[in-house]
């Protein structure tokens, strides 16, 4: 390591991790370090100094210290740091006296602590946070931190494969360091794995209409006593919700977030039923994620006993179509992505309670529309298109058999990634084989990205695998399906939450 450190400079250090040398405006090449086993601490000073190594008085180690605790499940280490000039750096030396042979077996081999280290000349939260980013950038990744009262610095440590990069920072930099720990990797798996959690608390507030009793704030106790809740309970999920952003607090009292807001059920664009949908019978079928995987099979069915909209259709108090309306109200840009000018009928196929259709009609007057779906879901559809009912027909029907003819431009809406791909080319073949020479078909779905750019269409295809025996698919994929039908693809428009607009015309 001393050979190493002597030729070593601030941009070779960078450059061995692939970090921008930019960097090197806002550090220095500080120390390379290693993990030695001496029989005792007081033996370490001097047989460093017998090897040649102007070692000072050790400190105690804090952070590897700990570091080294937790990793093999051992309490009390007697851990300590020496360091030594060489060249114009030093060599740090961690010493952890009377380890067990099983250790220093492990450490010797994986050589976990050593590392390279840069100072950070002028650290403050702007610069600590710009860093931490330029080393994300180069694909490092967090890898623990901690402050050391006894020298008094805030270290952060990062690591790529098995190269590890600290950044040491003069003082205690206690918002720097609690936001590198939230990106390590334990801290964020242990956000992912309890991703159940906050699933379930926005579901319940969501039941329990909290959002409702929060249009402004108000205490604890006040929304308790209004809902007969136990305070304590209540104050406890209030304070989760806050820490996920749904709420804030101040003064004793709690108010919405804009990502609370959606919870109202009075909201334009609410998102409550969907809410409670995804905490109960969504809930409930991810559960048997697994089943699924091994078997290709939708969950859902293994969990109620049938597939989700022969189930929602017998349980209409359950809110599938209230959920699927509030959803729908979200990406209303469909009137806007696409020009309905030359239009004059518009047919919307397995449209739900129509709310989709409701909005492409109050966009453009002159169209009339044509809903076809389940007979069960016709009423509520009549309903919520009762301010446009004098242009609209209502056909109860089965898009597999057939599709209402006479359209000029055909919707279909979140349907195709309901079913495997011999469903949707009968679904396709049904409107294809409806549709006039001059009529249009628009699909609304989300496309998984080609590349692995984050999408949430990637988290929706697990969804459909679960849920409905369906899946997500790239434009790629829907362009070959509706080739095979005679449709050919002329463009794909971005809407809001990850949806787009597939525009589709007879080849």
């Amino acid at each position: 390591m001393r050979d190493v450190i002597r030729r070593s400079d601030t941009h070779s250090v960078l450059a061995m991790f692939g970090v921008d040398a930019d960097v090197a405006a806002h550090c220095s090449f500080d120390h390379g370090a290693v993990l030695v086993f001496p029989e005792s601490s007081a033996q370490a000073p001097d047989a460093l100094r017998a090897e040649g190594l102007a070692v000072g008085e050790m400190v105690p180690s804090v952070v590897v210290r700990g570091r080294l605790m937790r990793r093999y499940g051992v309490a009390g280490l007697d851990v300590g740091i020496l360091r030594a000039p060489v060249g114009d750096a030093e060599i740090e030396i961690f010493t952890l006296a009377g380890a067990t042979a099983d250790i220093v077996t492990a450490e010797r081999e994986h050589q976990h602590e050593k590392h390279f280290a840069l100072s950070v000349a002028n650290p403050d939260a702007i610069v600590l946070s710009g860093l931490a980013t330029s080393l994300h950038d180069a694909g490092l990744v967090p890898d623990g931190g901690g402050y050391n009262s006894h020298v008094d610095c805030t270290v952060l440590y990062f690591r790529r494969g098995g190269q590890r990069l600290e950044l040491i920072s003069a003082g205690q930099h206690d918002g720097a360091l609690k936001q590198h720990l939230r990106h390590d990797p334990a801290y964020r798996l242990l956000e992912v794995m309890t991703g159940a959690w906050r699933t379930q608390a926005v579901a319940v507030a969501a039941s329990l209409r909290l959002a409702d009793h929060l249009a402004v704030g108000r205490s604890v106790a006040d929304i308790s006593a209004d809902l007969g809740l136990h305070r304590d309970s209540l104050h406890r999920l209030l304070r989760y919700l806050t820490s996920l952003g749904v709420l804030r607090t101040d003064g004793g009292t709690f108010t919405l977030t804009a990502l609370g807001e959606l919870l109202r059920t009075d909201a334009s664009n609410s998102l409550q039923p969907l809410a409670v949908l995804y905490g109960d019978s969504f809930y409930q079928s991810f559960g048997q994620l697994e089943q699924a995987v091994r078997t290709g099979r939708e969950s859902f069915d293994g969990v109620f006993g049938k597939h989700h909209f022969d189930y929602f259709a017998e349980h209409p108090d359950l809110g599938f179509n209230r959920a699927m309306a509030a959803s729908a109200a979200i990406f209303g840009q469909v009137a806007e992505a696409f020009d309905f000018t030359s239009a004059r009928h518009v047919v919307d196929v397995a449209g739900g309670t129509g709310e989709l259709l409701k909005q492409v009609l109050n966009t453009v007057p002159h169209l009339r529309g044509t809903l076809f779906e389940r007979p069960d879901v016709i009423p509520a559809a009549r309903a919520n298109l009762a301010g446009c009912v004098e242009r609209c027909t209502f056909v109860g029907g089965d898009f597999t058999s057939s599709v209402p003819g006479g359209g000029d431009v055909y919707l279909l809406s979140r349907v195709l990634h309901d079913w495997d791909d011999q469903q949707c080319l009968a679904i396709l073949k049904r409107c294809a084989s409806s549709m006039g020479p001059e009529a249009t078909l628009l699909v609304v779905e989300r496309l998984l990205p080609e590349d692995c750019s984050p999408s949430l269409a990637v988290a929706w295809d697990v969804h459909m695998l679960c849920n409905v025996g369906g899946r997500e698919r790239t434009l790629g994929h829907y362009r070959g399906l509706l080739a095979e039908v005679g449709l050919v693809v002329t463009s794909a428009t971005d809407l809001p939450l990850d949806f787009s607009l597939i525009t589709a015309r007879v080849g």
